[in-house]
């Protein structure tokens, strides 16, 4: 590839409205919590994301959904991503707020996001979530 159609590349990446979702198991969490504890706990979710949840596991289902959203957003997977470096909060009215650090955010500004909006939901066993990208 030449660097000018490296260069468009680039540019075409960086314009695109990117997306994904995700739904995952309640009782997956809550059978990792169970099996692992806080180790499961740490690896997966933030201080601050658990505070937001109390550590309850349909909560803390929706954020695992909402960073499998991300991490499919950015095009990557989670495999090049660390769980804690995309982080869901709660605002002071409980909107969700996405937070990004480390490759998450290398990622992002790489590919010239701005713009981050995300949606979560649950029901008695199903999380899910969505992430837009501009």
């Amino acid at each position: 590839m030449s660097s000018t159609q490296h260069q468009h590349l680039l540019r075409y990446k960086q314009m695109m409205l990117r997306c994904g979702i995700d739904t995952i198991e309640i009782s997956r969490i809550q059978e990792g919590i169970q099996k692992f504890g806080e180790r499961f706990l740490r690896r997966f979710f933030t201080d601050g994301e658990r505070a937001d949840c109390a550590d309850m596991p349909s909560r803390l289902a929706a954020r695992f959904a909402c960073k499998e959203a991300v991490a499919k957003a950015l095009g990557t997977g989670i495999g090049d991503v660390r769980w804690v470096d995309i982080e869901i909060r709660n605002s002071e009215n409980g909107r969700p707020i996405l937070n990004l650090y480390g490759e998450a955010i290398r990622l992002s500004h790489e590919l010239g996001i701005t713009q981050w909006d995300v949606s979560l939901t649950h029901t008695k066993e199903l999380a899910t979530a969505m992430a837009v990208a501009l």
